[in-house]
């Protein structure tokens, strides 16, 4: 992207959050895998501790897509266990790449506090989603979509999190090198050609 490669991308992104939406904190962890990255940068730039503080059972696939909700959130419980020996009494700092439905950072949040994490800040290194992908990313219809209906202080107490805060569209240009020729639609509703006709999405 942009001369960069996705790596120091998601980096960068997590760095540009530490300064954008800073917090006291004991320790910094990535969701894996697309979080990790973005978690050092985090750790880096605001001088928390980074952490390995979910464990992620890699035969497991991407729970967003899963046809229910039931499947959604029974994926996420298989899917990531929490390291107590990271977190236990520790203010958290857990930084995902996006959040879709709301489904998976919800059961993340539950599966922190489970293991004893004593405040939850969830970051994310990307704006709101609140529009439908048309072009390849499996993503629900917007009315499923979190960030198309909710305000982030109404996503944060649907999550459970003490805070939560989303890297800003420039702060995501600026993690790509500072181009804007990429698709951004997901976010900002601005797709790059006509969109297909689809059924009526509420």
């Amino acid at each position: 992207m942009e001369g960069r490669s996705v790596y120091q991308a998601r980096h960068t992104a997590g760095r540009i959050l530490a300064r954008e939406s800073p917090v006291e904190a004991d320790v910094v962890i990535g969701v894996p895998d697309s979080g990790i990255p973005a978690a050092i940068g985090y750790a880096e730039e605001s001088g928390i501790p980074y952490g390995m503080g979910l464990i992620k059972n890699k035969y497991s696939g991407r729970t967003f897509i899963q046809p229910n909700q039931k499947l959604r959130e029974e994926g996420v419980r298989l899917k990531l266990n929490p390291l107590r020996d990271t977190i236990e009494g520790k203010r958290v700092v857990i930084i995902d790449d996006s959040i879709v439905r709301g489904t998976t950072s919800k059961r993340l949040v539950e599966i922190l506090r489970s293991g004893g994490a004593k405040e939850v800040h969830f970051r994310v290194t990307s704006p709101p989603v609140s529009h439908t992908c048309h072009f390849g990313i499996d993503t629900p219809k917007r009315k499923y979509l979190i960030g198309a209906k909710k305000s982030v202080e109404e996503i944060r107490g649907i999550l459970g999190a003490d805070s939560l805060a989303y890297i800003s569209l420039d702060g995501l240009n600026e993690s790509v090198g500072g181009g804007t020729e990429y698709c951004r639609a997901c976010f900002d509703g601005d797709y790059p050609m006509e969109v297909p006709v689809l059924k009526k999405d509420d």
